[in-house]
């Protein structure tokens, strides 16, 4: 079957940009007006209710809908309906710097192994996070979906490299907290899809094993990847990571995963 047309082109570079969405007008346009070199601008969107749609539609990025798959099959789902191999993948409240805008019509893409990684700077309200867990990140981005993809993971995907990726110029702006509180709320949101991910691997940890994490988790965040130097921002992501690492296995511990059917189980020897 023939792919669905593309939508208006913007730039000549034969990459389609996919973006996930749903209510995310807030930063949208900043997202699509960075990958202005792209041939494509794909969002696929899944419910939403605020002006999404029309903001992807007015910068000329063509709008697909599907409800969510949890975020590694929705961008998937992205990928295999883009009009190009390669694929560069920004969330909704990410953004090219122009660094990277202007770099991305540098890149060899004659080999399909190949895939690329931007710096990713995070940013609370207007304060750039440049310590602790955010401050070194390296996201891969760009790939040739015929040799590369994206994990099936509820939360926190990834896409599988067919090669190491190599350092694109430039970085990955990333403007997903308007303040600290949302940091913690974002973290808790997630531990449901998480315990879920638990469950389904048959992972639990007894409840004396949590404080254990949650301080091993703090203390790496906070002190050993220098989150201190963040001050009272830093110490609230380094919070954030003792909810991720305890609240996920709490509620499996409270809702542990069922025994498995004797069907299921070997057989005798």
């Amino acid at each position: 079957m023939s792919p669905p047309p593309p939508g208006r082109a913007i730039g000549s570079l034969p990459i389609s940009c996919v973006v996930i969405t749903r209510n995310a007008g807030d930063r949208l346009a900043a997202t699509l007006e960075s990958v202005k070199a792209c041939a494509e601008r794909l969002v696929l969107d899944s419910g939403s209710t605020d002006d999404t749609v029309a903001i992807a539609r007015e910068r000329g990025a063509r709008v697909e809908h599907q409800p969510f798959l949890g975020f590694g099959l929705q961008k998937r789902r992205a990928v295999e309906l883009a009009a190009h191999d390669w694929i560069l993948s920004l969330d909704a409240d990410e953004a090219l710097d122009d660094e990277a805008a202007r770099g991305l019509s540098a890149l060899n893409l004659s080999d399909p192994a190949r895939c690329w990684a931007w710096r990713r700077r995070t940013f609370i309200g207007s304060r750039e996070m440049r310590h602790g867990p955010w401050g070194h990140e390296r996201v891969l981005r760009l790939f040739n979906r015929t040799a590369s993809g994206f994990t099936d993971h509820r939360v926190h995907e990834r896409v599988d490299g067919a090669t190491a990726p190599r350092l694109a110029p430039g970085s990955i702006l990333h403007h997903s907290f308007e303040a600290c509180a949302d940091v913690i709320v974002r973290s808790a949101r997630y531990s449901g899809p998480k315990a879920a991910i638990l469950r389904d691997k048959g992972e639990t940890s007894p409840a004396w094993m949590l404080p254990i994490r949650g301080l091993a988790a703090f203390t790496k965040s906070y002190c050993f990847q220098g989150g201190w130097r963040d001050g009272a921002a830093g110490f609230v992501v380094a919070l954030s990571r003792v909810v991720d690492s305890t609240l996920p296995r709490a509620i499996v511990s409270v809702d542990p995963p069922p025994p498995a059917d004797r069907a299921d189980a070997p057989p005798p020897r």
